[in-house]
């Protein structure tokens, strides 16, 4: 059965605007933190840095935290 004149839509809504592409600095910026946080990680664990330390282990976690922070903006 046919829809009615009165029930049928003319208007449709515009389409969602798609968001822009990160620049590449976005993931170089990643990447370098996160590979950053985990050399200081391992290499407090190895001795590189002196005697272990919890304050090198608390850097190294803040580093891959804020990676993961700019990781939600990359597109």
């Amino acid at each position: 059965m046919p829809k009615s004149r009165s029930k049928r839509q003319t208007r449709h809504p515009p389409p969602k605007a798609k968001p822009k592409p990160s620049p590449p600095a976005v993931a170089a910026l990643f990447f370098t933190l996160l590979a950053t946080g985990v050399i200081v990680i391992v290499g407090n664990y190895l001795g590189a840095f002196g005697p272990t330390d919890n304050a090198n282990l608390w850097y190294g976690l803040g580093l891959m935290l804020v990676a993961f922070l700019v990781a939600t903006q990359w597109r």
